[in-house]
């Protein structure tokens, strides 16, 4: 009797999953056949959805401006000889420069100049604070930079003298800005 209850219970357990998986076969087939069947409508309904409509870009009209009229009739045109003379006295000849471009250049090189006076001095600075802290190897020379400070004292000498030389020439801008000023030029023109 235990002989038979337990082959009936292994027959049961081996025929269930079988049995599952005929009916998730059956299934599947089914719900295959209902995805295919949902694809096919989208499909359908994408073909007969209306197209979109055109969107217009920044693109298109700019491509299109040739094309756009205007109501009216166009201006007679007039004496061309007024506007010619006109152009002809503001144009100046060519390899001329315009006073604003002599003032801007002017301003330019002044500024250059400052600038590279301004790099010459942070450079003679430098070499002041390291002459110093300089430690000579040579006992005589190094009694003799203590008592007198030669280098230290021509180093700023130097410095001293390059100081006059950018109050000069900042002088000199503001010069060229009154002098600019005075002529009517525009202030715009002493800028970078």
């Amino acid at each position: 009797m235990k002989l038979t209850t337990g082959f009936a219970l292994a027959a049961f357990f081996v025929a269930l999953p079988a049995h599952a998986q005929q009916q998730d076969s059956q299934q599947q087939s089914g719900s295959s056949d209902a995805l295919a069947e949902a694809a096919r409508k989208a499909k359908e309904e994408k073909q007969n959805a209306p197209k979109p409509k055109k969107v217009y870009t920044e693109d298109d009209i700019s491509t299109k401006k040739s094309d756009i009229s205007v109501v009216g009739t166009a201006p007679a045109p007039s004496d061309a000889t007024p506007a010619a003379t006109d152009t002809s006295t503001t144009t100046p000849p060519k390899g001329a420069l315009t006073p604003e471009q002599k003032w801007r250049k002017a301003f330019g090189e002044q500024r250059a100049k400052i600038a590279q006076a301004e790099k010459e001095l942070d450079v003679l600075q430098r070499e002041e604070n390291k002459a110093g802290l300089q430690y000579y190897s040579d006992p005589t020379k190094a009694m003799k930079e203590q008592l007198t400070r030669d280098d230290i004292n021509q180093k700023a000498a130097k410095i001293d003298a390059k100081k006059k030389q950018i109050a000069d020439l900042k002088q000199h801008m503001e010069d060229m800005e009154d002098q600019l000023r005075k002529e009517g030029g525009d202030a715009g023109w002493a800028r970078e």
